[in-house]
């Protein structure tokens, strides 16, 4: 009995020592987000600043150069459409490898499951070319089409179907129901769970996303990631504004994985990858 107190102990007082660390990087944030730049820059580092200097926001907010407030609104826009695209794709590919047996539905497996071992990197060129050739520059189909194609969602789509009762289906079916309406009425409201953990997944990356609202995005479609870049110059770097920019980009999205943390967790946990 005494043992098992004692490692009950241990393994908070391990995950009590991960969320510390883990949550240092946002203390860093906050911390600096009111700070000075003095304070920033200081030799001597200070846990709190000296006082709280709200003039980083107002800072912010009337630099027309950067509109952080329009960034926002275009990485919510590009984030919703990309994650319902995402969703609606995965959600029909991996249903259909999941429940089509044929050897060429193992075939598409097969290579959906190796254009994950392809670094996304090497992927930008032949896709900006693509892009570039419909004329999707500074637009939000640019933005939003290409990253709707996720292999991984796929895959944890298929994983969850694999184990889903087919019994379910097999009633409708007898009840009157198409494949169709079955897969709608029946299979898409039971999928609640892992429909919310990839939609968050997808919405966090999307909102994070750098290199291709690099490429694609210009005045009209800048992201907010696009915005918070315009800081750092080869003329210097204007800590105060860029930290409290931050603080302003992670708050949407960490209030949405509070939100979804536990159908975050539910959708992983039934989807195969235990």
């Amino acid at each position: 009995m005494k043992t098992g107190k004692v490692g009950l102990a241990l393994r908070y007082g391990v995950a009590s020592a991960l969320a510390l660390l883990f949550l240092l990087p946002l203390y860093v944030i906050v911390r600096n987000a009111f700070s000075t730049n003095a304070n920033i820059t200081a030799a001597r580092w200070n846990w709190l600043p000296d006082q709280a200097n709200l003039t980083n926001l107002h800072s912010l907010l009337a630099n027309d150069s950067i509109g952080i407030v329009r960034a926002m609104g275009n990485s919510a826009v590009m984030s919703l459409l990309q994650t319902a695209g995402t969703v609606t794709v995965s959600l029909l590919a991996g249903y259909a490898l999941a429940r089509y047996t044929h050897r060429v539905a193992r075939v598409l497996l097969g290579l959906t499951v190796f254009t994950l071992m392809v670094p996304a990197a090497t992927t930008f060129l032949p896709m900006f070319i693509i892009t570039a050739q419909l004329g999707w520059i500074d637009t939000f189909r640019g933005l939003v089409i290409p990253g709707m194609f996720s292999a991984f969602a796929t895959y944890l789509f298929r994983q969850f179907f694999l184990d889903f009762p087919v019994e379910l289906e097999d009633a409708s079916l007898i009840d009157g129901c198409n494949p169709w309406t079955s897969f709608w009425r029946i299979v898409v409201p039971n999928s609640t769970g892992i429909i919310a953990a990839v939609g968050t997944i997808v919405l966090i990356g999307s909102w994070n996303a750098f290199l291709w609202p690099t490429l694609i995005g210009r005045d009209a479609t800048r992201t907010v990631q696009v915005a918070l870049s315009q800081f750092m110059t080869s003329q210097g770097v204007r800590y105060p504004e860029l930290f409290m920019g931050t603080l302003v980009a992670v708050l949407p999205m960490l209030f949405v994985f509070l939100f979804l943390q536990r159908y975050l967790v539910q959708g992983l946990t039934t989807s195969g990858l235990r």
